[in-house]
């Protein structure tokens, strides 16, 4: 099948849809711009050692462990079924992680968290705990969550923080016309299909649309990238200081707040 023609609203120069570049509000002061230029040295550092091309959108099959994810997809959908009868309730993604407040401000993404690092996700895990079982058996997992799209909901052009992790989309819910709910990744145009992965660099310029009627549910999980030894440990090593990072703090105890506030009335039996 044919991929969809890009969005207008991602018209953006072929440089930088093929690039991690920045698009959002870029640093004035000289320590900002001094912070851009050593992440672009970490990061192309990052892809020469990767066991794998750099490339925006990989292959599933090079990771053994997603086919035992899609192969019991229709049960993860069946724990998110049940926590999707409390969808108004959750909290948008801004309201847990306030910096993605720069690409949205709306009630349109909500995030139900299984997982994070230095955070206690506990209450939401216990409701999914066939969920929580095959999350134990990625590699290097460090974030969780069910993402919720509601309709007509647009994800500006962003990307990611740090190419030493990979995102994975597991489709749950893909409402029709399927075309219409799609992912940018680079200059790649992709829509989800339930019961299958996606994997991705998020370092990469990105942009999400949910042109349908219906809320588009994935699996969302961050994860480490294959790199070559002793670079893979190091990278593990890096990635497990996130949590000591003021914004990944306030971003856990905000989880922490709606967890107590929301499972005081309606803890799991």
């Amino acid at each position: 099948m044919s991929e969809p023609p890009l969005s207008t609203a991602a018209a953006l120069p072929p440089e930088v849809l093929r690039s991690r570049r920045h698009t959002l509000a870029l640093p004035r002061s000289r320590l900002g711009r001094l912070a851009l230029r050593l992440q672009d040295r970490l990061e192309a550092f990052v892809a020469g050692v990767s066991v794998h091309p750099d490339t925006p959108v990989y292959d599933p099959a090079l990771f053994p462990w997603v086919a035992r994810l899609e192969a019991h997809w229709r049960e993860i959908r069946a724990e998110l079924d049940a926590v999707m009868s409390f969808r108004d309730r959750m909290p948008s993604f801004h309201e847990i992680l306030q910096q993605v407040s720069t690409i949205t401000t709306d009630d349109d993404w909500k995030t139900f968290f299984l997982m994070a690092m230095g955070t206690d996700c506990s209450g939401n895990a216990r409701r999914c705990p066939r969920t929580r079982a095959l999350l134990r058996t990625i590699p290097g997992i460090s974030t969780a969550m069910f993402s919720i799209l509601s309709p007509g909901k647009h994800i500006p052009p962003h990307r990611g923080a740090y190419n030493g992790v990979l995102r994975l989309h597991l489709a749950l819910r893909v409402p029709e016309p399927r075309q219409r709910c799609r992912i940018r990744v680079a200059d790649r145009v992709l829509p989800w299909e339930e019961g299958k992965a996606m994997i991705f660099d998020d370092s990469f310029n990105h942009e999400v649309w949910n042109d349908t009627g219906g809320y588009r549910v994935v699996l969302f999980v961050d994860f480490a990238r294959p790199l070559r030894q002793p670079w893979a440990a190091l990278n593990r090593g890096l990635l497990r200081l996130g949590p000591l990072a003021p914004f990944v703090r306030e971003a856990g105890v905000r989880q922490k707040t709606w967890e107590q506030r929301f499972y005081g009335a309606d803890a799991p039996r």
